[in-house]
């Protein structure tokens, strides 16, 4: 598949310079940062949440775990997450589970946790789970600088 079409003209329109890079076929973040032989926490993980106010993207290091209930606190909504029927219709064109982190390129507002901010490079899925696209950290802040950021990841306690 190589890039979801949408995201890819999304880039494109941004003028985001990115490369993409493909790795064997995987099931979760974590296996795909083995596979791609780069590191988890530039692996950005993107889970797509909703409440009545609509869908949303948060988008961690694949080191980390989501704390719901703190991002929740932070936006003052009740989050949960999306069902894969969802995630197939919000994210068409692209295979399930592998949810780009590019909200925006398909109309969902996108909040990043800021642990993002430090890494020198950040990857995330193209929108197959057999490429990633990869940027480095100036061309991260200006995709994502008008996106809501914070704290609401903690590492993995238990990783795979």
């Amino acid at each position: 598949m190589s890039i979801s079409k949408r995201l890819g003209w999304y880039l494109d329109q941004q003028g985001v310079e990115y490369r993409l890079l493909p790795h064997p076929h995987s099931h979760c973040s974590k296996e795909t940062a083995d596979l791609a032989h780069i590191p988890e926490e530039q692996l950005a993980k993107s889970v797509l949440l909703e409440d009545e106010l609509g869908y949303i993207i948060a988008v961690i290091p694949a080191s980390n775990r989501l704390a719901l209930k703190e991002l929740g606190k932070q936006l003052d909504r009740e989050l949960q997450l999306a069902t894969e029927v969802e995630l197939g219709q919000v994210f068409a064109g692209c295979e399930i589970g592998a949810v780009p982190a590019v909200g925006e390129a398909f109309g969902i507002p996108t909040i990043f946790d800021d642990c993002l901010l430090n890494e020198p490079e950040v990857y995330f899925e193209a929108g197959d789970h057999t490429d990633l696209v990869h940027i480095n950290a100036s061309e991260f802040g200006r995709l994502f600088a008008t996106a809501k950021h914070g704290r609401f990841s903690h590492p993995d306690p238990y990783p795979h």
